[in-house]
């Protein structure tokens, strides 16, 4: 049997080896081990806070994207430069539908660096000290999420007709009507557009998740 398999490792199509089972085994574990992480920040930490299964499908794929970019192309020895890069070219990543809030860009940030870091992580750092970075993330980051921050400032987009009540001197009355209109606790209001031949406006209002009526 292990005849076999090192005959396997030594067949080769155009220079290059159709099996090796040592990377082959390596790029399974961190794989896995990479994948866990993402999940729980994503899936148990995220996800039950802002409901957005958007950003968590986005998370997800982007993660395992850049995790086996790094992995796979680390041999080439761009790592630092190339870490680099991706941070670059991912940090700036603005969706034309709608600009990703700070928080979803936070969060985006964090699953790329998480990925980088399990990637590109070499034989001068130890399994402990990458579980201990990892585990330092995902406590942080829930402390920060659940216990901290107790009250998570959800939104909505509504198209609003009273036009005239969007003057800043009228602002409470604004806050007071979307409050009577739409049975949520209004904390703040913000302006996305105005339509002067409609008569219309678009607002983005803010409201505690647990404030709702």
């Amino acid at each position: 049997m292990s005849l076999l398999l090192i005959l396997q490792e030594n067949l080769e199509f155009l220079g290059t080896p159709l099996f090796d089972s040592k990377d082959f085994f390596k790029l399974l574990l961190k794989t896995i081990f990479n994948l866990s992480i993402i999940l729980i920040i994503v899936r148990f930490i995220y996800y039950p806070v802002t409901k957005n299964k958007d950003y968590l499908f986005t998370y997800l794929l982007i993660s395992l994207t850049v995790f086996l970019l790094c992995v796979l192309l680390d041999s080439v020895k761009l790592e630092l430069g190339f870490a680099l890069g991706l941070f670059a070219i991912f940090g700036i990543i603005r969706y034309r539908t709608d600009p990703i809030a700070i928080k979803e860009m936070t969060y985006l940030f964090l699953v790329i660096g998480v990925s980088v870091v399990n990637a590109l992580a070499n034989k001068k750092i130890s399994y402990s000290e990458l579980l201990f970075a990892n585990l330092m993330i995902v406590g942080v980051t829930f402390g920060l999420e659940r216990i901290w921050l107790l009250k998570h400032e959800s939104r909505k987009n509504i198209i609003y007709e009273k036009i005239n009540l969007i003057k800043p001197e009228n602002r409470s009355k604004l806050i007071s009507d979307l409050k009577d209109r739409t049975g949520i606790d209004v904390v703040r209001v913000e302006i996305r557009k105005i339509d002067f031949l409609k008569d219309i406006a678009y607002l983005r209002i803010f409201y505690y998740e647990n404030d709702k009526k």
